[in-house]
């Protein structure tokens, strides 16, 4: 019985995620163009409800930003509650470049279809299925569980986890721990042996805008204080530069596991080539290696024939754990005092791969995947994780997929066909009960 219940549960989740696909919740960042959370938000609600969860439904103080936490009592209240949260917001996307629409939720050809799909629609729908499934059947978790759907995590939890941090605080109370996306997932080395990717840290976030002012005047003279010419010059400086290589505790440790699995070495004079071998995943780990500032946009000028007086820069930086004193260092040496730096920042996160959460982990993966092995990484992004670690909770990225061994997981977050593998969520719902009943 209870193996139909908990298939039930999984097949459930796959429509929950179909259904929450199909709610457009695109955050551009941009309070004229965002769609906001409100409508997922509302369904959250009633399908917790429905089963008989009391909700805190919180308006984060935007237009259609909400928020919605319940809370599940536990055997031992004793215990520190686990925290497992999600965001319901995602990305945009255009439809002219997708096979499927991206908000169809379409299941076809073995996938659930559409943005969100992996990030993160995918773990609400399975955290939810798995809420409901508790609720309806009476079955007590060995400690509190904090359920919370969350608004705004692409654009950094303004309206989110960062308010709710500052502002809610007592509804996260007794919270020692937290799960949450871009974990879990697995990718196949030697052999058809299977690893499953803990997120055990991530860089830190800073979106940071430089400014840099000249001598207005007109296009046809000679300027020798044109502030897009001194913009344009610290933008290349600052895009071509190479911060040192650091290899953090968490990514020796994955390295260390791989190797272990594969004989392969990642010797430190070609760490970065040696990476290469990891295949679709060389990607995230490689852009774990160093800190990176990326420019995304430049805003200069009103006319062709007008030297304005103002020009701007937007660029994405990513900070490793430790390295942000040694970063800011970095950056007056290339940008030097005339250039303003402005910015919105997020700090890193680390943990230990360690403790009775990390076995309870492997435990639920390898009842469903005999011989897979767990190992912890750092996520090259950030999550919600960096607003709950305010709270002294110990962050995790475990939203278990077992995936096939050809597919590019990782392009796919704020990509094109968006999908992620019925049989995929199927898994992560099994994996995340075991894993809920002992953690």
């Amino acid at each position: 019985m209870t193996d139909t219940l908990i298939e039930a549960a999984a097949d459930e989740a796959v429509t929950l995620t179909s259904e929450l696909i199909r709610i457009d919740t695109t955050n551009t960042g941009d309070p004229d163009t965002l769609v906001g959370e409100q409508a997922a938000a509302e369904y959250v609600a009633e399908k917790l409800t429905e089963v008989g969860y009391e909700i805190e439904y919180v308006e984060s103080g935007g237009a259609n930003r909400h928020n919605v936490i319940a809370r599940l009592p536990g055997a031992d209240p004793s215990r520190g509650a686990l925290l497992v949260h999600g965001h319901l917001d995602v990305v945009p996307a255009d439809p002219a470049e997708w096979s499927v629409h991206p908000f169809s939720g379409a299941v076809q050809d073995g996938y659930v279809w559409g943005r969100g799909a992996v990030d993160m629609k995918d773990m609400v729908g399975m955290t939810l299925a798995l809420a409901r499934h508790y609720k309806r059947n009476g079955i007590v978790p060995p400690r509190d569980m904090i359920f919370a759907f969350l608004a705004d995590e692409e654009a950094g939890g303004k309206y989110g986890a960062q308010w709710l941090v500052s502002h809610r605080p007592e509804l996260f109370e007794g919270a020692t721990e937290a799960i949450s996306e871009v974990g879990g997932f697995s990718i196949t080395l030697k052999d058809d042996v299977r690893a499953y990717l803990v997120e055990t840290a991530q860089r830190g976030i800073r979106w940071m805008k430089l400014r840099v002012r000249g001598t207005a005047g007109h296009g046809s003279m000679i300027h020798h204080d044109n502030a897009v010419t001194k913009l344009s010059e610290a933008v290349a400086k600052l895009g071509n530069h190479r911060f040192p290589l650091v290899v953090s505790d968490s990514v020796r440790e994955f390295l260390d596991g791989v190797t272990e699995i594969t004989g392969w070495d990642f010797p430190d004079d070609d760490l970065e080539g040696s990476v290469a071998k990891l295949g679709n995943i060389s990607r995230m780990i490689g852009a774990t290696l160093r800190d990176t500032a990326n420019p995304t946009m430049l805003d200069a000028g009103y006319k062709s024939n007008v030297i304005p007086s103002v020009a701007e820069a937007s660029v994405d930086c990513r900070i490793l754990p430790g390295r942000v004193e040694a970063f800011d260092r970095e950056l007056d040496e290339l940008l030097g005092p005339d250039v303003e730096r402005e910015w919105m920042e997020l700090p890193p996160v680390e943990t230990t791969f360690d403790g009775p959460i990390v076995d309870a982990m492997t435990a639920a993966v390898v009842a469903e995947d005999p011989g897979a092995r767990t190992l912890p990484y750092m996520l090259s992004a950030g999550t919600d994780a960096k607003s709950f670690q305010r709270l002294g909770i110990r962050n995790f990225g475990f939203a278990p997929l077992q995936l096939p061994a050809d597919l590019d997981f990782s392009a796919l977050f704020h990509g094109v066909d968006e999908r992620v593998p019925v049989d995929a969520l199927k898994f992560g719902v099994r994996v995340l009960d075991r894993f809920f009943r002992t953690a």
